[in-house]
C-alpha cells in the first residue's frame, strides 16, 4: 500500500512528428532530459509519433523514446501514425495499439483512436465495454487517454477532425468515474472542465506547426491525495500551473498559459474564485505566474 503522501508524477508528451519537415530534434532532446529530471512515475505519449508513418519517421521516433528513462511509458498510435499503412509499424516497434496499466492507485486506460488515412478518429462503441471493464479496476486516479480531441479547442479554427462519437464517448466516461482525459492531436495545450472531468489537450512537443502565437509544450501532472496539478512546460522555457484541483471535492481553479499562446493584458483579466472554481494566477512552486500581456512569438501557423 501506498504512502497516504505519495506525490504521483506524470509527464504527457503528444505530437512529436518525427521525420515530418517540421520536426525539431533539439526540442524533443531537450523535452525528453527535462522529463527524466522529474522521475516520473508514469509518462504518457499521445500519439502523431511520426510525420507519415513510414518506416524511417517510426525508427526515429522509437529511439527517442527509448531515451525516456522511465519504468511505466504508455505509448499509442495518432492519426499521422496511421497514415500509409503506419500502424503496421507501430504495432512491429511499440506493440499493441491499445494499453492499460494499474500502477499504485492510478489507472490509465489508452485507445487508439486513429483511423487509416482519415484526419478525425474514433473510439467506437466496440470498444466501450472495454473501457467500463478497465476502469472497475480500483483506483484513486483514472486516467483516459487517446490521441484527438473529446471537447473543440478554442483558437484552432474550423473544427474538423475531433473524435467522431465524441459525445457517447464522454458519457461512458463520465460513468466511469475517470478524473482526466488526455489527448492531442491539434498542437493548441487547452484544458476543460467537464462535470467532474477535467479533459487536458497538450501541445506539440517538438515541432513548430504552431498556430498563432501558441508554443511548444509538454504537461505534468502531480497527483495527491489532496490536489491534482497540470502544468504545462516548454521545452527549455517556464512551467506554468494550467488546472489544479481537489480530487474529493472537485473545487478547481484554471489558469491561462503562455504556451497556449492565448494571454490577455493583466488588466483585462477579472478573479473568478468564490468556491475554488474559475480563471486565476498560478502560485506556489515556483510556477511563473500564469496571467500575462500579450506577446508576438513569431510562431509560423500551419494548419
Amino acid at each position: 500500500m501506498r504512502k497516504p503522501d505519495k506525490r504521483h508524477v506524470i509527464a504527457h508528451i503528444s505530437d512529436l512528428h518525427c521525420g515530418h519537415p517540421h520536426f525539431v530534434a533539439e526540442m524533443l532532446e531537450t523535452a525528453i532530459a527535462e522529463v527524466n529530471e522529474l522521475q516520473p512515475d508514469i509518462v504518457v505519449v499521445s500519439g502523431d509519433l511520426t510525420g507519415f508513418g513510414f518506416l524511417p519517421d517510426y525508427e526515429m521516433a522509437r529511439e527517442y523514446v527509448d531515451k525516456i528513462e522511465c519504468q511505466h511509458v504508455v505509448t499509442i498510435p495518432g492519426n499521422h501514425d496511421a497514415r500509409n499503412v503506419g500502424y503496421l509499424h507501430f504495432e512491429d516497434l511499440f506493440g499493441p495499439r491499445n494499453r492499460v496499466l494499474h500502477v499504485d492507485g492510478v489507472s490509465v486506460v489508452a485507445v487508439d483512436s486513429s483511423e487509416p488515412d482519415l484526419n478525425e478518429g474514433c473510439v467506437g462503441r466496440g470498444r466501450y465495454g472495454w473501457i467500463r471493464k478497465q476502469f472497475a479496476h480500483p483506483a484513486e486516479l483514472r486516467v483516459f487517454v487517446l490521441h484527438h480531441h473529446l471537447v473543440p479547442i478554442p483558437r484552432t479554427g474550423r473544427e474538423r477532425s475531433m473524435v467522431t462519437d465524441s459525445g457517447d464517448v464522454l458519457e461512458l466516461l463520465t460513468e466511469c468515474g475517470v478524473d482526466i482525459v488526455l489527448s492531442g492531436h491539434k498542437h493548441v495545450p487547452y484544458a476543460w472542465q467537464l462535470e467532474e472531468m477535467f479533459v487536458v489537450n497538450a501541445g506539440t512537443v517538438s515541432t513548430t506547426r504552431l498556430r498563432g502565437r501558441v508554443k511548444p509544450s509538454y504537461n505534468i501532472i502531480e497527483f495527491t491525495p489532496d490536489q491534482v496539478t497540470i502544468d504545462q512546460k516548454i521545452p527549455g522555457g517556464g512551467r506554468e500551473r494550467v488546472i489544479s484541483f481537489d480530487p474529493s471535492s472537485r473545487e478547481y481553479r484554471k489558469y491561462i498559459s503562455e504556451a497556449s499562446g492565448w494571454a490577455p493584458p493583466v488588466e483585462n483579466v477579472s478573479v473568478v474564485d468564490q468556491s475554488g472554481a474559475g480563471f486565476g494566477t498560478a502560485g506556489g512552486q515556483g510556477v511563473v505566474d500564469a496571467v500575462r500581456a500579450a506577446e508576438s512569438s513569431g510562431d509560423e501557423t500551419d494548419s
